[in-house]
């Protein structure tokens, strides 16, 4: 027999599968050996239904044994099956017929008898149940199945490498369907199961019904639900029909009698658990074991803030429909948002931990994509809009990489070249952008920004014109450039600014001035590239005179000058080799900084050149300063230019000439601002010179560092002289009167210096120097009679102790004044200043004057009344005459109160009026009306002085609100289009004054505390007014401190200081806020430790003040101002260190750099602070370019020799 021989039992294929010759073998089936007794009769039963079926039955089933077979052979081959061809699919289909007859004619030659046996039956079933098994284990191919409706899913249980490699399935490999329902065919649904993941737009379409099913009540997702439609308010029954009616969208329905039942239920369970009326409701509903009831009011709250807060998005969007060009409408609507997200997250509060600030943050981070969105809108609807453009990059500062944040930036101030509020907000964001910061770029930005506003203001730019005030603020952008060089180490650099500058403005030879100024500077760099004498340098001759010689013919070289040369010697600069590496670098650096602030010049007359400098950084190129020189046209622009360096210098000046700087939160280093007023032996004349808490140039030291000198040192106070020496000539009257007044006030600063610093010997020097000084300038023919020159020197005369020489001077001083009387405002703050000197003198008295009649400063007051010239300070004086004195102040008050309005209108009017009186002398009131005050003081008491200091305040306030808003318009509209006022010159010097005022009525009523009893709710409830009109007095919240210490609770302070910080912007309420709060640590560390005086403790307990503090400290510093505050940082740094949380103040440390990183006097605190890490920090100065005078290699150097 021939060909392949099936098994007579189908059930049993694998048997058939072993293909032999030997046909005695096949009769082996008479041997049953898997019949099993127990399945006889199922068996016999299933013998009798198939024996009625057609013979073909088992034809088939042989024909699928053949198919399950071939299937079986390909499923042993190596790997996954591959596809081919048609053609050679084809051949094999027609390969396996053949096979298929050929196996049936064998078989079927066999035996002819178509007799079934129940075993049979048997193979067939487990064939069947084998094929199937096969075919759901292995791929196959759907022409391969015979039916393929019966075999509708396949499991490949041969693994795929390619799943491990591409970690996916081939998307091929998946057929496209579409499923409708969730359920599984094929599987059992009590054990097996599949989930279903919808798409994102699945999600979307659907809208999330069933998605949040899922979802508690708490979750984000219901919560926006119940705010997306706002619920409806169930009322109670017991409402009105009215009011339920309005209240909700249905009427009620209420059942009565089940609300009885209800109530008397209550009633009893009430008085079963509470007999004798004790309990409150809640511990009766405790005991009757149900929770507190739900409190209709807190549901009514929920509901009218959900309405109110749709309500305001909803009026937001149709106003904007209705006006897209509103600016301020835009803006308000982006910080509408956070109050938006602060409603969304109330209920955070509950929460604790990590995930409520995980939620926080990423709730931050989907508000920033919110209002860049509205941003976005925004800037489209308003494309020439500076502001929206603006607020748009401060929230894109969170959300952008630095590159593209810069590249915007560019861009926005190449569109808007004339716009000088977008060039300082540009240089901000260069200046404290960490990442992207050096000395250098922000130097060359500030360059581009000069240069090009010049171009603008000369008309050289045709597409921008210039816009109203444009000098003003060219002016404060080169000032806030110089300030930026000193506080980065570069101070030679700002010297030879304000060198060029005044060259550049005072000396300009007349042939360039019609020309622009790129041309004018071209010209001027010839100058400066001669290497000629500048500002300030021995021989200077300045630019109009180098140039009107170099047309003759060049200088005639005179015969240099021997001059005596002060042999300054070398002193080491190392003392004390065995101090610490940090501390060493700090004292050598701080050293050379303020010897060597001065730009170094090759001295011609010893032949030296650029190469004999030992220190290149000294050096500065004319490239460094001539893309900053800008023109100034007006005589006021350049007094305020001159006052501007003299402040750099150190020097008192007025601000209201000099204009205070556009942040002078940046320029905040200096803890004398915080500490000024303390005197108490001065309390009337303690703050007639404020501090302004900067820096002067060549005092680069740490926080709580010394000065090395007084002033700017030998080299210094000659280079200073010499610029006056050359100014003098060319400066009108009025503006050389106001230099030598800075001048004298800067000589009484170095002697108030030296007397607090208790040293005799210094004090003695530097008094007869400010005295030679002074003398000098009052021998000058336009100041002999100056009466504000006067009254400084017998100030000045006063406070070396020369008490006789200075009441000679006053007096001589009143007498140049002659009867002008109250009407000369010059003569009256001499005299108050006189009379002021004189109760504090007779307070320290003991026993003091007990006479009004015989007071001096009575007498000084009452002859100034009487227009006569006061010889002698102790003369007696007649009651009629103190009569009449005090109607000739009433007088004179209430006509200049009245007339106040029409003069500042006047002078503004009178152009000429204003060059001749800078300092607004006429309208000054400071004098009158402290002289008024402190008489009626001195005759009546403290009552009365304060309702002269109430009336003038009031009216002077009123019509400094008056003329406010007009300029508080400006301002705002000074994004866009800036224009000055003008009267905001005269609306500044009346602020000044009403805060003169106020701190002349402090200082007068804590004078009166100290020489006597009385309440100090009179002071309190002055000074709390006071400081809400002006929150960014210094002197007032430095004497707001010294009174609230005095109590222990600090409940009131701290409510006050809340309020005023909440409602101003300013960084000063802050630094006073952070300084009271640590008085008072100290006060009860200090009380901690008196409680175990034997024994020191080892660690003060936990008070919370430390806490509150540091919160303090990041509430300022998370302001805007604060963030750019130098010393807000520093005193952050150092409180922490002093609370013994070094690693913290490391972190504080390096996110103060994140925002001011110019600021070398941070980094030289680090040193101090954290020494160990000095070459981290000098490698940092390094890379930021700021100016490192002493390297660490050349630190080695000092320390081996």
């Amino acid at each position: 027999m021939c060909g392949t021989i099936m098994a007579l039992f189908p059930a049993f294929a694998e048997v058939s599968g072993n293909k032999v010759e030997d046909s005695s073998k096949e009769l082996d089936w008479l041997n049953n050996k898997s019949f099993q007794a127990g399945n006889a009769l199922s068996l016999h039963s299933r013998f009798l239904e198939k024996s009625i079926e057609k013979p073909n039955k088992r034809e088939e089933s042989v024909g699928k044994d053949v198919t399950s077979s071939d299937a079986e052979e390909r499923g042993k081959g190596d790997g996954p099956p591959k596809k081919k061809k048609k053609k050679s699919e084809k051949k094999r289909r027609k390969k396996k017929k053949h096979k298929k007859k050929s196996g049936r004619a064998s078989s079927t030659s066999g035996s002819d008898s178509e007799t079934i046996y129940p075993s049979d039956l048997k193979r067939e079933e487990e064939g069947i149940r084998q094929q199937s098994a096969l075919l759901g284990t292995r791929f196959s191919w759907l022409d391969d199945l015979q039916s393929p409706t019966e075999y509708l899913f396949c499991v490949d249980c041969k693994p795929d490498p390619a799943n491990w490699t591409y970690k996916s399935l081939y998307r091929g490999d998946v057929a496209r369907y579409r499923r409708k329902g969730s359920s599984t065919l094929g599987l059992d649904f009590h054990r097996q199961g599949v989930s279903w993941e919808e798409s994102e737009a699945k999600k979307k379409k659907k809208g999330g019904i069933s998605g949040n099913a899922a979802d508690r009540y708490f979750s984000v997702a219901t919560r926006k639900l119940l705010r997306a439609a706002p619920p409806v308010s169930v009322s109670s029954a017991t409402l009105e029909s009215s009011d339920a009616f309005n209240s909700s969208s249905f009427l009620p329905l209420g059942d009565v009698e089940r609300d009885n039942t209800r109530h008397e239920l209550d009633d009893k369970a009430q008085t079963s658990v509470n007999p004798l009326g004790v309990y409150d409701s809640s511990t009766s509903l405790w005991l009757q074991g149900k929770g507190p009831q739900n409190d209709v009011k807190e549901l009514t709250e929920i509901e009218e803030k959900s309405d109110y807060v749709a309500g305001r998005t909803e009026e937001f969007n149709r106003r904007l429909r209705e006006q897209p060009a509103d600016t301020q409408l835009w803006i308000q609507f982006i910080r509408y948002q956070d109050e938006l997200s602060a409603a969304a997250f109330g209920g955070d509060e509950e929460q604790h931990g990590s995930d409520l600030a995980e939620r926080r943050k990423s709730s931050y981070r989907a508000i920033l994509e919110k209002k860049l969105s509205i941003a976005d809108r925004a800037v489209e609807t308003n494309p020439t809009c500076v502001t929206l453009q603006l607020e748009r990059l401060r929230i894109c500062q969170d959300l952008w990489e630095p590159s593209t944040l810069a590249k915007e930036w560019k861009k926005l101030v190449f569109l808007h070249p004339n716009s000088a509020p977008l060039w300082r907000k540009y240089l901000l964001f260069m200046q404290s952008y960490f990442s992207s910061f050096s000395v250098t770029k922000v130097s060359s930005a500030y360059g581009k920004c000069l240069s090009t506003l010049s171009a603008v203001r000369d008309g050289s730019m045709v597409s921008h014109p210039a816009l109203p005030g444009i000098e003003e603020d060219m002016l404060d952008i080169f000032t806030q450039q110089c300030h930026f060089l000193r506080q980065s180490g570069h101070s030679e650099k700002a010297i030879s600014l304000f060198q060029a500058m005044i060259d550049f403005s005072y000396f300009k030879p007349d042939s360039v001035k019609n020309l622009s100024t790129k041309q004018q500077v071209d010209f001027f760099e010839t100058f400066w590239d001669s290497g000629e004498a500048r500002v300030g340098e021995v021989g200077a001759r300045g630019w109009k005179a180098w140039m009107t010689q170099q047309e003759r013919g060049g200088w005639v070289q005179p015969p240099a000058e021997e001059e005596e040369e002060e042999e300054e010697e070398d002193e080491e600069e190392v003392k004390d080799r065995s101090q610490p590496r940090g501390t060493v670098w700090l004292d050598v650096e701080s050293s050379r900084e303020a010897a060597h602030w001065l730009p170094w010049r090759p001295d011609k007359a010893k032949g030296q050149s650029e190469e004999d400098c030992e220190d290149p950084d000294r050096q500065v190129l004319f490239d460094d300063v001539g893309p900053s020189l800008i023109c100034l046209s007006s005589p006021e622009l350049q007094l305020r230019f001159l006052l501007s360096f003299l402040a750099f210098l150190g020097f008192p000046v007025d601000f209201v000439l000099s204009a205070a700087p556009y942040q002078p939160s940046m320029l905040l280093e200096n803890l004398s601002l915080l500490t000024q007023g303390t005197e108490l032996q001065h309390p009337l004349t303690s703050f007639n010179l404020p501090e302004t808490g900067m820096n002067s140039v060549g005092h680069m030291t740490t926080l709580q560092g010394t000065r090395k000198w007084l002033g700017l040192g030998k080299q210094g106070e000659k280079f200073l002289t010499n610029v006056f020496s050359m100014l003098q000539p060319v400066l009108p009257p009025p503006h050389r009167a106001v230099l030598s007044l800075s001048w004298i006030l800067y000589e009484k600063l170095k002697v108030l210096h030296s007397l607090c610093s208790g040293n005799k010997k210094r004090l003695r020097t530097q008094g007869k120097s400010s005295k030679r000084v002074a003398k000098r300038l009052l021998k000058e023919p336009d100041n002999r009679s100056s009466l504000v020159l006067w009254r400084e020197y017998a100030h000045l005369e006063w406070v070396l102790g020369n008490l006789d020489e200075a009441r000679k001077v006053f007096s001589t001083a009143a007498a140049m004044g002659g009867t002008k009387g109250l009407s000369s405002p010059a003569l009256c703050e001499l005299c108050l200043l006189w009379s002021q000197l004189e109760v504090e003198n007779a307070a320290q008295e003991v026993g003091g004057v007990t006479d009004v009649t015989t007071s001096p400063a009575v007498v000084v007051l009452t002859r100034l009344a009487e227009g006569a010239s006061s010889s002698s300070s102790s003369q007696t004086l007649s009651a009629v005459s103190i009569l009449k004195a005090r109607r000739a102040y009433d007088q004179a008050l209430s006509s200049s109160l009245s007339t106040l309005d029409q003069n500042i209108q006047n002078h503004q009017l009178d152009r000429k009026a204003a060059q001749d009186d800078p300092q607004e002398e006429k309208l000054r009131l400071r004098g009158l009306v402290g002289c008024y005050a402190l008489f009626q003081y001195l005759t009546v008491n403290i009552q009365a002085a304060n309702a002269v200091y109430s009336q003038a305040r009031e009216r002077m306030e009123e019509l400094h609100r008056s003329l406010t808003p007009d300029r508080q318009l400006s301002c705002d509209e000074t994004t866009d289009q800036p224009g000055h006022t003008v009267d905001s010159h005269h609306v500044s010097r009346l602020a000044s004054d009403c805060e003169a005022l106020a701190v002349q009525q402090v200082a007068l009523l804590r004078h009166n505390n100290n020489v006597g009893v009385c309440p100090l709710a009179t002071l309190r409830q002055m000074l709390t007014s006071a400081l809400l009109a002006w929150p960014c007095s210094a002197p007032l919240w430095s004497v707001y401190i010294q009174m609230e210490n005095r109590y222990h609770s600090a409940g009131r302070a701290r409510r006050f200081f809340h309020a005023v910080t909440r409602d101003n912007s300013s960084v000063v309420p802050h630094l006073f806020a952070i300084v009271a709060e640590q008085h008072r640590k100290q006060l009860v560390d200090a009380a901690q430790r008196s409680c175990c005086s034997d024994e020191a403790l080892p660690i003060l307990p936990e008070n919370g003040l430390s806490n509150r503090i540091r919160g303090l400290f990041e509430g300022a510093t998370s302001t805007e101002l604060g963030a750019h505050c130098p010393l807000l940082w520093r005193m952050y740094i150092h409180f922490l260190v002093s609370e013994g949380k070094v690693d913290k103040a490391r972190g504080i440390f390096y996110k103060a750099l994140q925002n001011i990183p110019w600021v070398k006097g941070l980094y030289m605190d680090a040193v101090e602070l954290f020494p160990e890490h000095l070459q981290e920090f000098v490698d940092l100065m390094t890379e930021k370019e700021l100016r490192l005078r002493l390297p660490l290699e050349e630190l080695d150097i000092l320390l081996e020799d």
